[in-house]
């Protein structure tokens, strides 16, 4: 697997359009390789910022969240939020790389996956491209923060390997493989956390991957999640009070 960061110039909130910064800095995709994006760049080309003066981050962490415990109840004081069926600090919401606005996550990520898988296909004349939309998040227990996908198109997700044999015939009874997550993590890491300025990578030489020529089923999307009573942490996460924040008020 090779992973190449892509430089670009300082994306600031307002008048930026993704398509636009990719016909600028993509000059080629082979097939069968993977783009990666990191979530800030798209949230601020849909202008998903508000200005640090102006906001209450606590405010607008509950309005983004649909899960929340406060702040004051960690040592830190940063709110640990569940969005989009992920445990991550702050509902994604971001100060870095900011230029003074709060960043928030994109507006469906999702669509926005896709509709960049098809981009690709179209531009380059290729079948198998892969898409995957990225933030960073914290791993209880560990120090520092790694990938993750908070949206994926072009490719199968999940590797499942229950029902097959370990090296010593011992069928596999919950394993599966994520990924894009893994995937995620590489390109992450390669892309930095501060000012690299590389918010774009491509992944290639990835025999692993099951590519496929249409954006991810509903039934796929959903199979990515875990409820928290089905959770192998559920002891933990059922022990704490959850706080429904507005985005689950609202469903």
């Amino acid at each position: 697997m090779k992973v190449f960061p892509i430089k670009t110039h300082k994306i600031k909130p307002y008048k930026q359009n993704l398509f636009e910064i990719l016909d600028k800095y993509l000059k080629s995709l082979s097939e069968g390789s993977i783009l990666v994006i990191t979530s800030k760049i798209i949230s601020i080309c849909q202008a998903r910022v508000v200005k640090i003066k102006k906001a209450d981050k606590k405010e607008l962490i509950k309005q983004e969240a649909e899960y929340f415990l406060p702040a004051e109840e960690n040592k830190y004081n940063i709110t640990l939020t569940i969005k989009n069926n992920l445990l991550i600090p702050t509902a994604g919401i971001d100060e870095s790389n900011g230029n003074g606005y709060f960043i928030l996550w994109p507006k469906d990520p999702q669509k926005t996956a896709d509709e960049v898988r098809q981009y690709l296909c179209d531009r380059f004349s290729i079948k198998k491209a892969g898409v995957i939309i990225t933030d960073s998040k914290t791993t209880p227990l560990r120090w520092g923060t790694t990938g993750v996908a908070i949206a994926h198109s072009g490719f199968v997700a999940l590797n499942n390997y229950i029902g097959k044999p370990d090296i010593f015939g011992k069928k596999l009874k919950v394993t599966k493989a994520n990924v894009s997550d893994a995937l995620a993590v590489s390109a992450v890491l390669i892309m930095g956390e501060g000012n690299e300025q590389t918010p774009l990578a491509i992944i290639e030489d990835v025999p692993f991957v099951k590519f496929q020529n249409r954006n991810p089923s509903k039934k796929e999307l959903q199979e990515l999640h875990i409820n928290i009573e089905d959770d192998l942490y559920a002891p933990l996460l059922k022990s704490v009070k959850w706080r429904k924040g507005d985005k689950q008020k609202e469903k």
